[in-house]
C-alpha cells in the first residue's frame, strides 16, 4: 500500500467512525462472523423474542428466518395485550426494529435446511450453502397447516376459516358458524365456539364420529350434525359464504373453525434427535429444553397455544435460560 492510499484508507476510517451509528450501519456493514453463541433458526414472534433477551445479554446471536410465518394471511392478530387487532407482519415488523438495535444480534434472509452435532455444539447449513457453527440453538420454526383438500380452503384460512376462539372467536361472535371437524377434535371446539354464537353446526364432511352419549350432549346444546361431504367453500376474498357439498347443495355460513393435520416446519430438530410427542409437537421440558443437550424449542412448534402471546412468552423464557446457563458456565 502506498504512503497516499494509506493516508486515504486511515481519513475514510476516521469519517465512518465519526458518523451517527445508524448511517455507520447502513453504510459500512460488517461480513456477518460465522461463530455464535446460539443461532435462532426462526424469526417470528417466538424468535424474535428470545433474540432480544439474548441480546439485551449481550450474547452473541444469530436468527436465520425466510420471512414466511403462518399468520402471514391472517387480517389482525388478537388476544395479545397492547397489539389487539394490530395486523401480524406490523407486530413483526416493530418487534424485529426493536431486536435490531441490539449490535450482538445479527439477521440472515435464508432457510436453514441442515444441522449436525460437533465438538463444540452444532453447525447448521442454509439453503444459500452457508455454514454456521453455535454452542445453542433455538428452534422457533413453527408448524404447517395441512389444509383440508377443499376448494377454497386455503384462500380463507386464517380470514373466515379459523384455528382458535381466543385468537378469532370474538370476531366471529354471534355469527352463523361452522365447526369442520370430526370426533375429538370437533369436541374440544364445540364448547368454546358455542360460548360465543348459538349458532353453530358442527360438519364432519363424512360419517360422524361420535358415540351415543356424545350424540346425546350436542343435541341438548341444539348443535346439529352434519355428515355430507364438503367440496367447496364460497368465498369472496377469503370471507366464507358458502359450504358446498358432494350432492351440489349448500349451507350458507359467516365463518367456520376448521381443525387441520400440521408437520413440523423444520426437519432439523428430529434429526438432530430431539423427540415429537404423540400430537407431533417437539417435546420440551418446563424451560422449553428438548430431548437433545443445548437444543430448545419455543413457539408453536412445543405447544399447543397457537396464540402471538403464547410464543412472545416462550421465546422469552428460552433466552432466559440459555443466557443464564452460558453464564454459570463461564463463572
Amino acid at each position: 500500500m502506498t504512503r497516499r492510499d494509506a493516508i486515504k484508507q486511515a481519513s475514510l476510517t476516521g469519517l465512518a467512525l465519526s458518523l451517527p451509528w445508524p448511517i455507520f450501519k447502513i453504510y459500512a456493514p460488517m461480513k456477518s462472523p460465522k461463530e455464535f453463541e446460539i443461532i435462532i433458526i426462526g424469526g417470528s414472534y417466538s424468535g424474535l423474542s428470545a433474540a432480544l433477551t439474548l441480546g439485551r445479554s449481550l450474547r452473541k446471536v444469530l436468527v436465520i428466518d425466510s420471512g414466511k410465518p403462518c399468520n402471514r394471511q391472517t387480517p389482525h392478530s388478537h388476544n395479545f395485550l397492547t397489539q389487539d387487532g394490530v395486523k401480524p407482519a406490523e407486530i413483526a415488523g416493530k418487534a424485529k426494529s426493536q431486536v435490531e438495535k441490539y449490535d450482538t444480534v445479527h439477521f440472515l434472509n435464508d432457510r436453514a435446511v441442515k444441522g449436525t452435532k460437533t465438538a463444540h455444539g452444532f453447525q447448521i447449513i442454509t439453503e444459500k450453502g452457508e455454514q454456521f457453527s453455535a454452542q445453542k440453538l433455538v428452534f422457533a420454526t413453527g408448524i404447517k397447516d395441512e389444509f383440508l383438500p377443499i376448494k377454497g380452503f386455503a384462500q380463507c384460512w386464517g380470514i373466515s376459516v379459523v384455528h382458535c376462539p381466543y385468537c378469532h372467536g370474538y370476531e366471529i361472535r354471534n355469527k352463523k358458524t361452522g365447526i369442520i371437524a370430526n370426533g375429538e377434535r370437533a369436541l374440544h371446539l364445540a364448547p368454546m365456539a358455542k360460548n360465543l354464537t348459538q349458532d353453530l353446526t358442527i360438519f364432519t364432511s363424512g360419517k360422524a364420529e361420535f358415540n351415543a352419549e356424545e350424540r346425546a350432549q350436542l343435541e341438548r346444546n341444539g348443535i346439529p350434525v352434519v355428515e355430507k361431504e364438503i367440496v367447496e367453500i364460497e368465498h369472496e376474498n377469503g370471507y366464507l359464504k358458502n359450504l358446498v357439498f358432494a350432492d351440489h347443495s349448500k349451507e350458507q355460513l359467516e365463518a367456520t373453525y376448521a381443525a387441520v393435520p400440521f408437520t413440523q416446519h423444520s426437519d432439523i430438530p428430529k434429526k438432530l434427535g430431539c423427540m415429537l410427542n404423540d400430537e407431533g409437537f417437539i417435546e420440551v421440558d418446563g424451560i422449553l429444553k428438548t430431548t437433545v443437550d443445548g437444543v430448545f424449542a419455543c413457539g408453536d412448534n412445543s405447544s399447543r397455544l397457537r396464540s402471538v402471546a403464547n410464543a412472545v412468552a416462550s421465546g422469552n423464557m428460552v433466552g432466559a435460560v440459555i443466557n443464564m446457563e452460558l453464564s454459570n458456565a463461564a463463572f
